[in-house]
């Protein structure tokens, strides 16, 4: 691997992330980083994946697999930015005690990924959100319906779903939890990685957590040089090498 010793990273909105002359090819990172702060690698993984965007890890996955990533359909319900390792959960629309159970189970700092299927009903909201936030979960996403809105949007929580409406089911508690979930052709199991933020929602296979940051920092290194250029005046089409 080349060696890559930048001393700025630059975020899309120009904000600049002293690096200090990082060489990424003497880091192996482990998704076991993100919560081990006796980590070496911990508070540089963290300065990538806090300065980076949902888009940047598409793209560097996309690189790495030749996918995206992406789930389709999920949006944020907040402003909040969400990353870690994933607990999932599969539930009936109709069982919001589920994602409860799915919450007592969870390790802090993982994020909850719970699959709903069934007529539209909502398995998570303001007092979900409360208390595993209490608990130190690091956000949920849900293939699926959230309500509260009138709560959840000023929440210091971190929410994704594919829509909100405000009738729920009732905390049966009949659902599976710490399973491997299939969405089309996306096959979500704990203990893999997911990044959300206003752009959408992105998986990686914790087998290729590795590879994927070091393309994700290749990504945010590669940006940094053609806002640069184009600083000095240059067009995008020039710096890109796009053919007319």
């Amino acid at each position: 691997m080349a060696k890559i010793t930048p001393k700025t990273l630059l975020k899309k909105s120009s904000k600049v992330i002293d690096l200090d002359d990082v060489d990424i090819s003497k880091y192996d990172f482990s998704i076991d980083d993100l919560d081990n702060e006796k980590s070496k690698n911990h508070a540089l993984l963290k300065k990538i994946l806090d300065s980076s965007s949902a888009c940047q890890v598409s793209d560097a996955f996309s690189s790495v697999s030749g996918r995206s990533g992406v789930i389709d359909g999920l949006k944020p319900m907040n402003d909040n930015k969400v990353y870690g390792k994933i607990f999932t959960a599969k539930t009936s629309t109709d069982d919001w005690g589920t994602s409860l159970m799915a919450m007592d189970n969870a390790e802090k700092g993982e994020v909850l990924f719970i699959y709903t299927y069934g007529k539209p009903a909502s398995v998570w909201g303001e007092l979900a959100s409360t208390c595993a936030g209490e608990k130190g979960i690091a956000g949920t996403v849900l293939y699926g319906w959230a309500r509260d809105m009138d709560a959840l949007v000023d929440l210091d929580y971190p929410v994704f779903a594919l829509d909100y409406l405000p009738n729920a089911g009732k905390a049966l508690g009949l659902g599976e939890i710490n399973i491997d979930l299939e969405i089309d052709d996306d096959i979500i199991k704990p203990g893999d990685f997911v990044f959300g933020d206003q752009n959408g929602v992105v998986v990686i296979p914790k087998e290729l957590f590795h590879e994927t940051m070091v393309a994700t920092f290749n990504v945010k290194v590669k940006e940094s040089h053609i806002i640069k250029e184009l600083k000095k005046g240059r067009l995008l089409s020039e710096i890109i090498g796009l053919n007319r």
